[in-house]
């Protein structure tokens, strides 16, 4: 059964770093792309980074570029996404997803969601 479990939230101060962490399980998990989504409260889910099945290629938000960095270990079925100079701003829960063979930033695009993870940012 395919599934994909977040991990790595916290709270941190503003300028502060975290570093999330989406396991998957199931073999095809490296046939596809995989994305990060986040969604703060009263707000819509929305892109935040991507990368190709090859980890070779990444896509950002602008809120993200030069401040985060997904990453996917493909021997170990996980992806990840370095967040440093965090601002208040970032603070959402934060979704791993997968599915789509090409990279997009459309959330209906992707089939497969983990259960999310808090990110608090304090400024």
């Amino acid at each position: 059964q395919e599934q994909l479990v977040e991990s790595g939230g916290g709270l941190v101060q503003a300028g502060g770093s975290l570093r999330l962490s989406c396991e998957a399980s199931g073999r095809t998990f490296r046939t596809y792309a995989m994305a990060w989504f986040r969604q703060a409260p009263g707000k819509e889910r929305e892109f935040v980074a991507a990368l190709t099945l090859s980890g070779v290629s990444t896509y950002y938000d602008d809120s993200a570029k030069g401040r985060f960095t997904i990453s996917r270990d493909i021997a170990k079925n996980t992806m990840y996404l370095q967040m440093n100079s965090l601002k208040p701003d970032d603070t959402a829960v934060y979704y791993c997803a997968a599915g789509p063979k090409s990279v997009t930033y459309v959330r209906g695009d992707y089939n497969y969601w983990g259960q999310g993870t808090q990110v608090t940012v304090s400024s």
